[in-house]
């Protein structure tokens, strides 16, 4: 019992790890994609947008933790409730897919800023920045294999290092942000003489703006993914609602001030990361190097983070009778070791695939979204059905505006990434139809069915080149 309590997390912990798993590599460069898309006035919008469904997301997961605490399988069991267990195995396989297949841009980004220290490692993509990649996952596999306690007393630190470049960076651009630059082309909805950019309408802005968005806000649900570790359930509450203000604060900040300071032609411009690129044209050599030695902090803290994430959610899983029992089996330190070999031993799989393929890390980084979008949608959905069923008006105007929202990103993120994220079910229902065999409905072999006849017609479609995976 001792050993158990020792591995509860507290709000703190919980608040350091939804923060960590959210700001990853996608804040060093949001503000070049998102001047690619957006003039000042667009992507104000767009955040707003974002920031309300993003807002009645973590609405709907801590009115269902509160509502239905014997639901403690993270959000899965939301999609449970709602669907059964073919409901919860879909949501849950598609969130450890998101999980690790995030590592993989870390461990991309983390050798990217190596290398301009030493360009050996340049471009992160050749043999040495991939055997480097690799030894860093099997670091970060031993780390918690330890324990997830010390884990996330280090993922704790971590994240008070990664922040100090990001408030520096929101210094600097306080300090040096002009409004006549953020105002001279606000809207910018039709393009002025000499632009660089088509003429876009407000709509087609925000549009093209929101999967940026959504992708560095991926990871706030960590509390409710690890809510089975909090010590009490309002702790895991706290540390969702604190982690959101905190993130809408800092994503907000760190994207619009730049406006303020270079045009919007000069950001959209910009290498990756952008950040760094900024500080350099505004203090000099010494912000970039700041930024690198922040990006790679940041990356490594999300490498624990998205390492912690995906073992919870197999062990879960586990626990619903979802996977096969060697999936959840812990060893002496509480750590589920099966899972987190398979787990690294794929990421360093794909890591390998860099050597001989370009497409690798587009198709990891759509297919880590778009689930993450699937996963969020079963919440809104359940949310919908509680609150209509048990007459809980807010609660059902929360689900409603979720749901809303996260259809409308996935609409945005296409059909073709949507068809394509079926084939990564196939083997997750291999492992499911064993641990649930003679106990299969008729309605979970339909599903089963048509979900793998998806992914067979997605296999086609590549191989006809119709699909670009």
């Amino acid at each position: 019992m001792s050993q158990e309590k020792s591995q509860k997390i507290g709000k703190t912990g919980l608040t350091a790890l939804i923060i960590s798993s959210a700001i990853g590599t996608g804040i060093f460069g949001l503000m070049s994609q998102l001047a690619s898309q957006a003039s000042p006035g667009s992507a104000i919008v767009a955040w707003v947008v974002v920031d309300i469904g993003f807002a009645a997301l973590v609405y709907c997961l801590n009115h269902l933790a509160q509502a239905r605490p014997e639901l403690d399988s993270g959000i899965f069991s939301y999609a449970g409730a709602a669907f059964g267990p073919l409901g919860e195995f879909i949501s849950g396989w598609g969130y450890w897919l998101a999980s690790w297949v995030s590592n993989i841009a870390f461990c991309t980004m983390i050798m990217s800023a190596l290398g301009n220290f030493l360009p050996i490692f340049k471009g992160g993509q050749n043999l040495p920045s991939v055997l480097l990649s690799c030894a860093v996952v099997w670091l970060i596999t031993l780390l918690v294999s330890m324990g997830l306690k010390s884990a996330s007393f280090v993922n704790a630190l971590v994240t008070v290092c990664k922040l100090i470049p990001l408030l520096v960076f929101l210094v600097v651009m306080f300090a040096a942000f002009k409004s006549g630059i953020f105002t001279s082309h606000f809207w910018e909805n039709v393009a002025s003489s000499g632009s660089p950019f088509t003429a876009k309408s407000l709509f087609t802005q925000v549009q093209g703006s929101l999967m940026y968005l959504v992708f560095v806000f991926v990871g706030i649900e960590g509390a409710s993914v690890m809510g089975s570790r909090a010590k009490k359930k309002s702790d895991a509450t706290f540390a969702t609602v604190m982690s959101l203000v905190a993130l809408i604060l800092i994503y907000g900040f760190i994207s619009l001030l730049p406006y303020g300071v270079m045009t919007r032609a000069q950001l959209a411009a910009l290498p990756q990361p952008a950040m760094s690129g900024i500080l350099a044209k505004t203090v000099g050599v010494w912000g970039e190097g700041l930024v690198d030695a922040g990006l790679i902090i940041s990356c490594l803290g999300g490498l624990l983070s998205w390492t912690l994430l995906p073992v919870e959610t197999t062990t879960l899983l586990t626990q619903d009778g979802l996977l096969p029992r060697i999936w959840g089996k812990s060893d002496r330190h509480g750590a589920a070791l099966f899972s987190l070999i398979v787990t690294s031993l794929l990421e360093t799989l794909f890591l390998f695939s860099f050597l001989i393929t370009s497409n690798a890390y587009n198709f990891a980084s759509t297919i880590s979204s778009t689930t993450a979008l699937v996963c969020y949608a079963f919440v809104s959905i359940y949310e919908v059905i509680y609150s209509a069923k048990n007459k809980k008006p807010l609660g059902l105007a929360m689900g409603v505006i979720s749901g809303l929202f996260e259809i409308l990103g996935l609409a945005v993120s296409g059909w073709q990434e949507v068809l394509l994220l079926s084939i990564c079910y196939v083997p997750g229902f291999a492992l499911f139809i064993y641990r649930r065999r003679g106990g299969l409905k008729k309605g979970q072999i339909a599903a089963i069915v048509c979900i793998t006849a998806l992914a067979v017609l997605a296999v086609v479609l590549v191989c006809l080149g119709l699909v670009s995976a």
